[in-house]
């Protein structure tokens, strides 16, 4: 507060942020997110990219596959972490993050130790059950503190940092989005716990590999269509109006 008198070395600066807004921001800026040439969501890139996706489903899909064909739990067991291994040594050899090379293969492991553990192959996929349901429970603490996380992620690809809390719109439009993510953990566990329970083997390994990364992927995509801010809805339906008059003005011109 400036006293009578006193220049306000204040003036100009705009708003400050708290610090809970600045660990929002930084926390947004590591979420891998960001926006393609035409403003869309680059989906792909937030999954890791075509090697994200590899070695996200491949150490889960040799898993199933060489279970399934020689029904030995310790081959299986093998063949995946040895896959994730190939992915770490893959990106050690490119100078890659060492937390992101290594990350992958201490998942397959703690799996594959649980699966060992107990020498129950359903088991591979328990880990999977307790992650589902830490992050659907963290996103609805999210909403409840009122920083819905897909509108801290998406309000900064967007380029609307945190001021979208201060918009009802915006802000219901992202509880809305971070709902949309927290039904497809839920989903994932209405689907995958009861096969667990009934001893589907087959049945869990393929609803965990069709509900990992291709349904987050997707998920993710309608979340940010539903989150668009309004100018952007009415500036897409302008362009779809003059892309289908041109269209229109074409075909007039070659029936003419």
């Amino acid at each position: 507060m400036t006293r009578p008198g006193e220049p306000d070395e204040t003036a100009g600066r705009g708003p400050r942020r708290s610090g809970m807004e600045d660990s929002m921001a930084a926390y947004a800026a590591r979420s891998g997110m960001r926006r393609k040439d035409n403003g869309q969501l680059d989906v792909l890139h937030a999954v890791g990219g075509w090697r994200g996706l590899a070695e996200t489903i491949l150490p889960g899909f040799v898993f199933l596959a060489v279970l399934l064909a020689g029904d030995a739990l310790g081959v299986a067991l093998l063949a995946s972490l040895g896959t994730a291994a190939a992915f770490t040594v893959l990106r050690l050899a490119r100078r890659q993050s060492l937390v992101q090379a290594v990350s992958g293969v201490v998942g397959v492991g703690v799996c594959a130790l649980f699966a060992r553990a107990t020498g129950e192959a359903l088991d591979y996929y328990v880990p999977g059950f307790w992650i589902n349901t830490v992050s659907f429970v963290g996103l609805g603490i999210s909403l409840l503190a009122g920083w819905p996380l897909l509108g801290v992620f998406y309000g900064y690809i967007r380029g609307e940092g945190t001021q979208w809390r201060d918009v009802p719109v915006r802000l219901r439009a992202y509880r809305v989005a971070t709902v949309m993510l927290m039904a497809m953990f839920a989903a994932r566990l209405l689907v995958q716990v009861p096969l667990y329970f009934a001893g589907n083997l087959t049945g869990l390994g393929v609803a965990r590999l069709v509900m990992g990364v291709p349904l987050y992927a997707l998920t993710l995509w309608l979340a940010w269509l539903v989150s668009r801010p309004p100018q952007q809805i009415a500036a897409e339906q302008d362009g779809a109006e003059q892309d289908g008059a041109e269209q229109d003005g074409a075909e007039q011109d070659s029936a003419g």
